[in-house]
């Protein structure tokens, strides 16, 4: 039976080339691997666009609520910025958001900022008092202008893992900081400890 047709292959394969029914089936099938990944690449880098966004978001929110701040600062209002500031990360988990705001001064001679003080939420390290705020950790532009004065330093870190994990299969550690002058051009106190006494 199988060798009794080999003109009926031979005819088939011949007719083949110029067979056009479901073309768009075969095309559909050869482009669809490709506009998959596209969409769903696009899909996971929004992801991380977005939260990235809100980190930096989360960074300037505390800090210019601090620098706000005329005279002593209350360690409850200070947490309850960190708190605000975390709803900003919704509907993500808040799991691994860290915060640190430190206060620093800038020497007016030497441009060198020492830690006046320092918080940190939810995990995060806060700097040691009157060490120094390394160079590397704030720009020379922040220092040149504020020699003699104050700067808010207000930093927000956030392990982000893809939700699909399909193109980008590693955690991200998104890192933001963000520099404020106080508003009131003089030092923000921090009630525990106090550094003002």
């Amino acid at each position: 039976m199988i060798g009794a047709r080999p003109t009926h292959w031979i005819t088939q394969a011949r007719r083949f080339p110029g067979a056009r029914e479901a073309v768009a089936a075969v095309e559909f099938a050869l482009v669809m691997p490709l506009l998959l990944m596209l969409y769903l690449g696009s899909l996971e880098l929004s992801q991380l666009i977005n939260i990235d966004q809100r980190v930096t978001n989360i960074a300037g929110t505390v800090g210019d609520l601090v620098s706000r701040t005329n005279g002593t600062i209350p360690a409850a209002t200070l947490t309850d910025y960190f708190k605000a500031a975390t709803a900003i990360i919704s509907p993500f988990p808040t799991t691994g958001l860290t915060q640190v705001v430190t206060l620093v001064k800038v020497d007016a001679s030497t441009s060198v900022a020492t830690v006046v003080w320092s918080q940190a939420y939810n995990g995060g390290t806060a700097k040691i008092v009157n060490s120094v705020y390394g160079p590397a950790a704030l720009p020379t532009a922040i220092t040149s202008i504020s020699k003699g004065s104050y700067v808010v330093v207000s930093e927000a870190n956030y392990p982000y893992l893809p939700l699909l994990g399909l193109f980008f299969k590693s955690t991200f550690n998104l890192y933001h900081q963000n520099f404020y002058a106080p508003r009131y051009a003089s030092k923000i106190c921090y009630v525990t400890p106090d550094p003002c006494t």
